[in-house]
């Protein structure tokens, strides 16, 4: 089974890279940001976002748009100092473009400022790696 992993962040913590990281070191898949198209068709993208400003960021509505033949099953994770999650704002673009979406989400609170210190922990990734075992087919 194909499976890619996209992520895009613009926050100097990077905590949305770093949920990247570990999804890519624990399915032993590449994790690259959005400005990296996909190559080809994939049976499971994991795009991993997070909330900017009450929306999800334009670069992951252009990918979406650029790449949707490509993608067979979006599954979304995200992250959040509001602790809203992306999954509405991802859907509503998938929409859009017929990109199938999971039901399934992984979603958790994230640092910013003073906001949710220490986030994600060692508990939010332990709880990652358990969605990943029961989302992820290969």
């Amino acid at each position: 089974m194909k499976i890619a992993i996209r992520y895009f962040t613009k926050s100097k913590k990077g905590n949305t890279e770093k949920i990247a990281k570990f999804i890519e070191e624990k399915i032993s898949v590449p994790a690259k940001d959005v400005s990296n198209p996909l190559e080809e068709e994939v049976e499971q993208l994991l795009l991993v976002n997070a909330m900017y400003a009450a929306d999800i960021d334009k670069e992951i509505k252009n990918f979406l748009k650029a790449n949707k033949d490509k993608i067979k099953l979006l599954i979304n994770i995200n992250s959040s100092a509001s602790g809203k999650s992306t999954l509405k704002a991802v859907k509503k673009v998938c929409d859009k473009e017929n990109i199938k979406v999971s039901e399934k989400e992984f979603h958790t609170v994230a640092s910013w400022i003073f906001i949710n210190k220490g986030r994600p922990n060692e508990e939010d990734f332990a709880r990652l790696e358990t969605f990943l075992k029961e989302v992820v087919n290969q």
